[in-house]
């Protein structure tokens, strides 16, 4: 199976502290693959290099073999990043709003078609008609989600996706992320929430103080440190 991201030796310095410190991992085409780590872990910072939006200090970042630094164009192209603390124009509806964001990438029919599928992803129904701020935080979630899949990302950056959330718009969201991995989208993100984590993404990365600390596939994990879920492996590894 291809790659859809390498990472290589990936160093990220801010000033004096070293946000990321080595990192190497890959994530193949069509998978959910999974940053798991507490807060200020380095996970964000990942995710913001990979989507260009942060320079690289050293090593390499490479998305469907585009180097993030010299073809940073090419890989916006290819890409949809979702940041943990995004917000929506309160004074549109949620269909204006996914209406707003399609004309960036598309004219007339194709804005329409972007739209739909805007609409269909977030699954408000007759809500998608209402005001953003009338939306509760679970609403909002989701037609960001619906606004960050809507436009077919060959790789979809989502950053702690279900924060905040009760467990019904939670499992919302995931289901919202499984079906479009369906669909051909590549899913990479981030989560503090172990046990959620872990039924969602084929592959994790654990992560602690800017270095990965145990990298595979849960299940397998769970049987190397004989553990019941992956907080007590990551419990256990950092020990």
């Amino acid at each position: 199976m291809n790659k859809a991201i390498e990472v290589i030796d990936l160093i990220k310095d801010f000033g004096k502290i070293r946000a990321v410190n080595g990192v190497s991992f890959d994530v193949l085409e069509g998978e959910i693959f999974g940053l798991i780590g507490p807060n200020g872990a380095g996970k964000t910072t990942i995710l913001r290099i990979t989507s260009t939006l942060l320079q690289i200090t050293s090593g390499e970042v490479k998305v469907f073999d585009y180097d993030v630094r010299k073809d940073a164009s090419d890989v916006r192209k290819l890409i949809s990043y979702l940041p943990e603390d995004a917000g929506a124009y309160k004074n549109l509806t949620g269909k204006g709003y996914l209406t707003f964001i399609a004309k960036f990438f598309g004219n007339g029919k194709e804005v329409s078609e972007i739209v739909e599928k805007g609409i269909e992803i977030a699954d408000l129904e007759e809500r998608i008609n209402d005001k953003v701020d009338t939306y509760s935080k679970g609403m909002m979630r989701r037609l960001l989600v619906g606004r960050a899949l809507m436009i077919d990302p060959k790789l979809a950056i989502l950053d702690e996706p279900t924060s905040g959330l009760d467990v019904i718009n939670a499992q919302e969201v995931r289901n919202i992320i499984k079906n479009s991995v369906k669909m051909g989208t590549t899913i990479l993100l981030s989560s503090h929430n172990m046990l959620e984590v872990e039924f969602l993404c084929g592959n994790i990365a654990l992560i602690n103080e800017g270095k990965i600390v145990e990298e595979g596939k849960p299940t397998e994990l769970k049987e190397k440190y004989n553990a019941s879920n992956i907080e007590e492996v990551f419990t256990e590894v950092i020990r």
